[in-house]
């Protein structure tokens, strides 16, 4: 049976204990019988699990190594920003606004008029814009309490669902 899939030995192991409720056995030989069933599946159980944990030490791992590569990306971009200041500052007090070399071109230029906020609460109000207000949020704690608590309430009931866990 070790190359059926778990589905197969569900299959199997359902169709066997529907065979055995048929039989008129005393209760150690259905027991016994019983337990042999049972190690087929729990067998293939523990394979998939095994599968599952290794698996989930994978995901670990990338993950770990995505952290790793998103900080040095980000140290990388900093110090881009850093020597990229550097230069500019540089030209600035210098006054050099352009450098022709065979591989690029620098150049300073000057860039379109922003606002600079000096303080926020001078501002008059006709230059804010307001957003719009958020829709509703659902409060599912609130509903579920009121539903244990016997209110019927329309568009909403309770559910049980299950998940697998594996320690």
């Amino acid at each position: 049976m070790s190359n059926l899939t778990l589905y197969q030995v569900s299959d199997q192991y359902l169709a066997d204990l529907e065979k055995l409720n048929d039989l008129e056995l005393d209760d150690q030989t259905f027991k016994d019988t019983l337990e042999g069933l049972t190690g087929d599946f729990e067998l293939k159980a523990t394979n998939v699990s095994m599968y599952v944990r290794n698996i989930e030490a994978s995901v670990e791992a990338i993950r770990e190594a995505e952290k790793q590569m998103s900080s040095r990306r980000k140290a990388m971009e900093n110090k881009i920003n850093r020597l990229k200041q550097y230069l500019k500052d540089n030209m600035i007090r210098t006054g050099i606004t352009k450098v022709d070399c065979p591989y690029f071109q620098l150049s300073l230029r000057n860039n379109p008029e922003s606002v600079e906020v000096i303080n926020l609460d001078e501002i008059p109000p006709e230059y804010f814009d307001i957003p719009p207000l958020p829709a509703p949020v659902l409060n599912k704690k609130a509903v579920k309490d009121a539903i244990k608590s016997g209110i019927e309430i329309n568009g909403a009931r309770l559910i049980q669902n299950q998940s697998l866990q594996i320690k």
